[in-house]
């Protein structure tokens, strides 16, 4: 039996059917992670954010250098790819929330095709809490490069733009600012506060399969800080969306 996971699905007032919903296997599956089954790496990820606790100490025998200690404190969850992250962990993740939001991508187009996260963004500014979206500016020469690079020829620009549209009526409410950059990105950071999810950019893949990193603050906060400076430089040079 794996009694750190049973205790923390009791915490977090979750059953198996539950966790099998949430993030699509059989309740016949979770059972026996409890049971004593390690799951694969990106069940560990989305399992571990879900509940709210560290990875490795739910599976601190499980393989691989970041199951070992010593981890930086500031890292959760690790997804292997960005469709792999629930599309639970965005809406809590924004809707936590309760000072700044932050999103700086390429078209974040993702996000904005999901009516819920775009009305949590909406009732956050209304809230009073600082939105800030830099998107790419879809005629920047670095945006095709990026979209060459990834093999989707003129899709990103499309994306970008289509993106814009959904995001465009947002403007019309306080303390939410869009703003187009022209900055090559290595990376993607969405901000909720002091935590970070990071879609880190592989060369020849798109975002959406690339890994994304879970971050909060804490004492020793090199990473997260290191992300949010990167964020505040790319939107002093960026343009407001007119």
């Amino acid at each position: 039996m794996n009694e750190p996971l049973r205790r923390a699905l009791l915490r977090a007032r979750l059953r198996e059917d539950d966790v099998a919903a949430r993030l699509g296997v059989d309740p016949k599956t979770v059972r026996r992670w409890l049971t004593g089954r390690v799951p694969y790496a990106s069940n560990r990820a989305a399992l571990a954010d879900l509940v709210g606790v560290d990875e490795a100490d739910l599976w601190p025998d499980a393989e691989g250098p970041l199951a070992a200690r010593p981890r930086p404190e500031e890292l959760g969850a690790i997804y292997p790819h960005r469709w792999s992250v629930p599309r639970e962990v965005w809406t809590r993740f924004f809707a936590s929330a309760e000072q700044e939001i932050g999103i700086l991508a390429y078209s974040a187009l993702f996000l904005a095709e999901d009516a819920a996260i775009l009305h949590i963004l909406a009732d956050k500014g209304r809230a009073g809490i600082t939105i800030r979206i830099a998107l790419g500016d879809p005629e920047s020469p670095h945006v095709a490069e990026r979209a060459e690079e990834e093999g989707s020829g003129d899709a990103m620009p499309t994306e970008i733009r289509n993106a814009l549209t959904l995001y465009r009526p947002l403007r019309k409410i306080s303390n939410i600012e869009i703003r187009l950059h022209r900055t090559v990105l290595y990376n993607s950071i969405y901000q909720a506060d002091n935590q970070l999810l990071v879609n880190q950019h592989i060369y020849g893949f798109p975002a959406a399969h690339s890994p994304i990193l879970s971050l909060r603050k804490t004492d020793s906060s090199d990473m997260l800080n290191g992300y949010l400076d990167s964020f505040e430089r790319v939107w002093v040079e960026a343009r407001e969306l007119r």
